[in-house]
């Protein structure tokens, strides 16, 4: 048998560490499936960012600035967003919908809010009365 090192050592615990960290990643998921067909399909659906429900519109003025929200209209930015577009002053605010049905934006990427228009008051916030420069695109 081999001697016992460091690195084995450290590789054992990584390997121990990673398969518990899968089976309580996994352990949520599989209690879903047990749940009824409805459920655990509009979860797998809001999950995957392919709800059909997307949030409502909204067209607000939020401390002076005006923020937009509404379902985009052709195939521009449907794979993060979700098919929704948020504007703040008529400029696009990039937002991204997370696997967990939350949503970011490139202002406040670190902080997730529970709908779009919650990013876009975050980012107003955030912006603290400057300008939203429009995102490059690449």
């Amino acid at each position: 048998m081999p001697e016992l090192t460091r690195r084995r050592a450290l590789t054992a615990a990584c390997a121990l560490a990673t398969a518990a960290g899968v089976q309580a990643v996994v352990a949520p998921t599989a209690s879903t499936t047990t749940s009824t067909k409805n459920t655990s399909t509009a979860s797998a659906a809001s999950a995957s960012g392919h709800d059909h429900h997307a949030p409502a519109s909204f067209d607000e003025v939020y401390k002076g600035r005006r923020i937009q929200g509404r379902p985009a209209s052709g195939d521009a930015h449907q794979h993060h967003g979700g098919g929704y577009g948020v504007f703040v002053d008529d400029v696009e605010l990039h937002v991204m919908r997370n696997a967990d049905g939350t949503w970011i934006s490139v202002i406040s990427h670190y902080d997730p809010v529970a709908t779009p228009r919650a990013a876009a008051r975050a980012a107003v916030d955030e912006l603290q009365g400057a300008t939203l420069l429009p995102f490059p695109a690449n």
